[in-house]
């Protein structure tokens, strides 16, 4: 596991977190929309997936595959995106990384 935590579905199999502190490469997901989509098109979608995520059947099924969901609002996800990104392009930049 390359995650900072264990895994719900998966307690008893350790992270990377539990020997290297402050280590996370975990993945995610996220739902986006065309840029000029009208803004009462992204509010009807974002409470939509909100409501599926915390649906009990759903959230279930979810944790059987290893996904812990989280919901949030468009702006949230941009937020997180633009951590993600200053985070993994510092790690890229260390390491001299290049695309060929």
């Amino acid at each position: 596991m390359t995650t900072a935590q264990r895994l719900a579905v998966l307690p008893d199999v350790p992270s990377i977190g539990d020997f290297v502190h402050g280590y996370d490469a975990s993945s995610w997901d996220g739902i986006g929309a065309p840029a000029n989509t009208p803004s009462e098109v992204i509010d009807i979608l974002n409470r939509e997936v909100n409501s599926a995520l915390v649906d009990p059947n759903f959230k279930a099924r979810l944790a059987d595959l290893g996904v812990e969901p989280f919901a949030s609002t468009p702006a949230e996800l941009v937020e997180f995106i633009n951590r993600y990104t200053q985070k993994w392009g510092e790690v890229i930049r260390a390491a001299h990384i290049k695309a060929d």
